[in-house]
């Protein structure tokens, strides 16, 4: 949690000076949103890579919109702008 940023400083210190530290987002409802982004991050950065619709059921959401408005800025987004640049070239041939 230290390392991810996820803590904040109580403005108390411990034994040797040590500053105490505590969850940044304390409770079960960090957990579920941590849980959300699991899913959806990509295998290769250590998440599952589920696309939306698995995610919803996953959540226990009733729609996808419920996912996409709330998790929609975790996925992929996949459009780099090289396919359009491609197609552009094709056109100009």
């Amino acid at each position: 949690m230290v390392r991810a940023g996820l803590v904040i400083k109580t403005g108390k210190k411990g034994r040797g000076g040590k500053p105490f530290l505590k969850a940044k987002y304390p409770g079960l409802h960090a957990l579920r949103h941590f849980f959300a982004s699991w899913l959806i991050n990509r295998k290769e950065d250590g998440g599952l890579g589920l696309l939306p619709k698995m995610v919803q059921e996953r959540m226990g959401h009733s729609s996808i919109t419920m996912t996409m408005d709330t998790y929609g800025h975790l996925f992929p987004r996949h459009d780099d702008g090289t396919e359009l640049a491609e197609a552009a070239r094709a056109l100009l041939q």
